[in-house]
């Protein structure tokens, strides 16, 4: 005698659930999150000389001086002469 009254209690539960549910919007996009996980942000774990949407930077050439043996931009090289 007292399940009728139950279930019906649950029923109401269940759409007053569901009622909230749609108003707050949580079936508003069903396809957003799971394409959403295709593109995370992990571009930056992604080393330099393995990314293959821009090259990697290029360091400025260096020379060595015959003197010191250390190596020497060619500003630096200019500047010492002149």
């Amino acid at each position: 005698m007292f399940l009728v009254p139950v279930m019906l209690i649950l029923v109401a539960v269940g759409i007053a659930l569901f009622t909230w549910s749609v108003k707050n919007g949580q079936y508003d996009d069903l396809e957003g999150p799971a394409h959403r996980i295709l593109y995370d942000d992990d571009q930056d774990m992604i080393p330099d000389d393995a990314r293959t949407d821009k090259p990697a930077k290029k360091e400025p050439a260096r020379t060595q001086t015959a003197d010191s043996g250390e190596t020497a931009s060619p500003e630096e090289d200019k500047s010492e002469k002149g």
